[in-house]
């Protein structure tokens, strides 16, 4: 009887299907699919995807974005329940009503957002591109940032620009205390702290480096050291050690685990291909052209 995996890479050749895995996927997820990144790199991939299937094995927000860029592929999602709080943070009326406040603020939101929320905004972003799509706005005009307070704070510091935050945050990140990091470098004072902007600011401060997932991993490659704490969800320490053999990572926090995207197994990803399971990605059209502006304004813009 062949193994689950191999039955899963010979459906994917059958349905014509590619796997996009996030980063913070567990690690047999994150083997078994043809490209593993963050936000942004899934987002500029899934405009490249040839296939006629996508298997986008994340939460919902980032399937959807794979389906709005891809109005002409079926994208399916191996778990519909793998939801992002940070993203359920603020519904349209809400943000209807800060651009009623600041009618003449550019909206940005993190890809971290619903399609209604998208297709609300001017840009869109991912943590990897944010700063640059911001240092780009006319600093004399003013901008509106959702939903990240966190993700948002880091972009007023790094640019000098204030912004108008929402109150919304990442559940996982929140958890990463700079106890939980002074105690981890305590444990490896060789190792060098990187951790992600979604973090607050005073864990932030007390880390070496910020940086999105993608940003860690093109840091680590290209950087001398042998030892890191991770201080973002610990999904990324698997591709971080394919990618870099004869490194040492520890994470700043076993606590630092999103179970939204630990929801996403094999035998799912198998019943996504062979019809038996899995989600088929479906946005409103009207909402799904105004949300590919947002979107497609991020990828011109990065």
């Amino acid at each position: 009887m062949l193994q689950i995996t191999d039955r899963i890479q010979a459906l994917k050749k059958e349905k014509n299907a590619v796997v996009l895995a996030h980063t913070y996927q567990s690690g047999d997820i994150q083997d078994i699919a043809d490209f593993v990144g963050d936000s942004y790199g899934l987002s500029v991939e899934a405009t490249k995807v040839k296939a006629d299937v996508i298997i986008f094995c994340g939460v919902m927000f980032m399937a959807e974005t794979a389906a709005i860029l891809n109005p002409a592929k079926k994208v399916i999602i191996p778990e519909p329940k793998a939801g992002c709080p940070m993203a359920e943070m603020i519904n349209p009326d809400d943000l209807v009503s800060i651009k009623q406040k600041y009618p003449d603020h550019i909206v940005i939101c993190y890809v971290n957002s619903t399609a209604e929320i998208k297709a609300l905004s001017d840009i869109c972003c991912t943590s990897s591109n944010a700063l640059k799509i911001v240092n780009q706005i006319p600093k004399d005009k003013g901008i509106i940032f959702v939903p990240d307070k966190h993700l948002g704070s880091w972009i007023e510091q790094q640019s000098g620009r204030t912004m108008v935050l929402w109150d919304g945050f990442c559940p996982t990140h929140v958890r990463i205390t700079p106890h939980m990091i002074l105690a981890a470098k305590e444990q490896h004072p060789h190792a060098a702290v990187l951790i992600h902007p979604e973090a607050p600011k005073a864990s932030r401060n007390v880390a070496d480096k910020v940086f999105s997932t993608g940003g860690m991993c093109d840091f680590v490659k290209a950087d001398q050291g042998k030892e890191y704490i991770i201080a973002t969800e610990t999904g990324i320490i698997h591709t971080l050690q394919k990618q870099n053999p004869g490194k040492k990572f520890f994470a700043a926090t076993d606590l630092a685990l999103c179970p939204n995207m630990k929801k996403t197994t094999l035998e799912k990803v198998l019943g996504a291909l062979d019809g038996t399971g899995g989600h088929l990605v479906f946005v409103e059209p009207a909402i799904a052209e105004k949300a590919r502006k947002s979107l497609i304004r991020m990828l011109e813009m990065s």
